[in-house]
Parts: structure tokens; C-alpha cells; sequence
């Protein structure tokens, strides 16, 4: 009798950690959601939303969708990087502990905004420039916020490994504009972005070190992108150009021509001829 009434328990127990087990994971995508709107911005300094994330722990696998980053103060475009859909392979174990180990990402067609000077000031830029000013703590990334006074030691922050990372069939939206020569809107797609080996060892990586990497690699992308083709463009302009000046110096040739021809008639008659 003990021993049904121990094995009764025991199932009792199963049964109650595989509905907190449940319950945890049908919320945790929530929690993860609630966590990239409030560390993102103190990393990027800009606005960031997200629709929704789907997290399962039993298969090791998430999914972000309506990932929108914004745009630094002084630019006109509500966002600068527009991600529908991400999927995210990840070990189920490692949720838990210091160093969450995410197996791979993948960035399927992020609609990218660019503004600025492509060897200048630009909002990807900007964006670089702040998470690069990210040190410490999140919460030292806006010093005026008021923060609870501390109560014990910090809480080291979770760490990743991302062993591949990749982007792919990104579009950039930018303006070209060359004052007196040319003003046109660009779409350009980007060479896909493959990342591999991010955290690996011990010590791994942190949010904003990862931010970092990626974030610069589509800088660097987008901005080999649009220097390649206003390069291009440039050519284009030079030919046509070329072709143009061609083109008055024939003209005014055949003008010279006709006048020296009218003149030789016209002394042709004064003389005789």
C-alpha cells in the first residue's frame, strides 16, 4: 500500500513539473519579448518593437517575428532595420544556465533603411557609434535614469555562444543624391552575411558585443553596396557624358562645315566663278 501511495506521489509529481514546465514555456516567449524592448533600446539608443517571439524549450527552437529597429534623433524614417522573420536553433539545457548556447540564427529578407553620407554621418552609423558607447551595466547606458539603490552584489549578465549566424537576401533602401548630377532612390540586395563561431569558450559573448558584430557587418555591407554602385552610376554619368560633349563637337563641325561652304559659294560669285 506505501508503495502505490509512493508511486502515486511520484507521478503526482511528474505531472505537476511537466505543467509548470508548460506553463513556464507558453509565457517565456513573452518574457523574452518584454526583455529585447527593454535592453535593446538602452544598447542601441533608438526604439525597438517586437510583434512576437516564439519560444520551445522541448525543441530547442524560437522564432521572432516584427523585429523593428528605429532610428537615431535627426532621421526623418521611422526605422533603420526591419526584420519579419528570424528562426533561432538553440540547446534547451543551456535557457538556464550562464551561457546560453544558440546553435544557429537565421535573418530571412531584413528590409534595411539608410540615411546619410555612405563616407559620413549615417543612422547606421549613429547606431554603431552608440552601442560601441555601451559599457557596464544596461542600466549605464541612460545615467539619468534613477536606479534602485543596490541591495547585494551585481548580477553577472548571461552570456552567449552563437555558433552560425546568417543573413539573408537583405534589401537596402537608401537616397542617392549627387547635388546637380543626380537624385535617385535606391534598392539594392546585399550578399548574404554568414557569421560562425560568436562566444565560443568559456567566457562567450555579451548582448551588446554581439549587437556590435552583426550591426557591423551590415554597415560595412551596406555601405560596399552603395559605394559599388554609385561607382557604377558613376560610369554611366562619365559615358554619357562623354557621349554628350561627342555628340555638340560633331554638331558644331558640321556647323563649321556648312558656313566654310555657304562662304566659298558666295566667292565663288563675287568672282566669277
Amino acid at each position: 500500500m506505501k508503495i502505490k501511495l509512493i508511486l502515486g506521489s511520484l507521478g503526482l509529481l511528474v505531472v505537476l513539473v511537466v505543467i509548470a514546465v508548460l506553463v513556464v514555456g507558453t509565457h517565456l516567449g513573452d518574457l523574452v519579448k518584454s526583455g529585447l524592448e527593454t535592453l535593446g533600446p538602452k544598447v542601441t539608443q533608438t526604439t525597438l518593437i517586437v510583434d512576437n517571439v516564439n519560444l520551445s524549450l522541448f525543441a530547442g527552437s524560437a522564432g521572432v517575428q516584427g523585429l523593428v529597429l528605429g532610428n537615431p534623433a535627426g532621421y526623418k524614417s521611422l526605422a533603420s532595420i526591419n526584420v519579419s522573420n528570424a528562426a533561432i536553433r538553440l540547446a534547451p539545457g543551456s535557457v538556464l544556465s550562464d551561457k546560453i548556447v544558440i546553435h544557429s540564427i537565421e535573418v530571412r529578407a531584413p528590409e534595411i533603411t539608410f540615411e546619410g553620407n555612405p563616407l559620413g554621418a549615417n543612422n547606421l552609423a549613429k547606431i554603431m557609434a552608440n552601442v560601441k558607447g555601451t559599457n557596464g551595466p544596461m542600466d549605464q547606458a541612460h545615467p539619468n535614469t534613477p536606479t534602485a539603490s543596490p541591495t547585494g552584489p551585481a548580477k553577472p549578465a548571461k552570456k552567449l555562444e552563437v555558433d552560425d549566424f546568417l543573413i539573408t537576401s537583405a534589401r537596402v533602401h537608401a537616397s542617392l543624391a549627387i547635388p546637380g548630377v543626380v537624385n535617385q532612390e535606391l534598392t539594392l540586395t546585399l550578399p548574404d552575411i554568414h557569421l560562425t563561431d560568436l562566444g565560443k569558450g568559456p567566457d562567450g559573448i555579451t548582448a551588446a558585443d554581439l549587437t556590435q558584430v552583426v550591426l557591423s557587418q551590415i554597415t560595412t555591407a551596406t555601405v560596399s553596396a552603395l559605394l559599388k554602385d554609385a561607382a557604377s552610376m558613376g560610369k554611366d554619368l562619365t559615358k554619357a557624358a562623354r557621349a554628350a560633349a561627342t555628340g555638340v563637337l560633331q554638331n558644331s563641325s558640321n556647323a563649321v562645315g556648312a558656313n566654310v561652304d555657304k562662304l566659298k559659294k558666295g566667292l565663288g560669285g563675287l568672282l566669277g566663278k
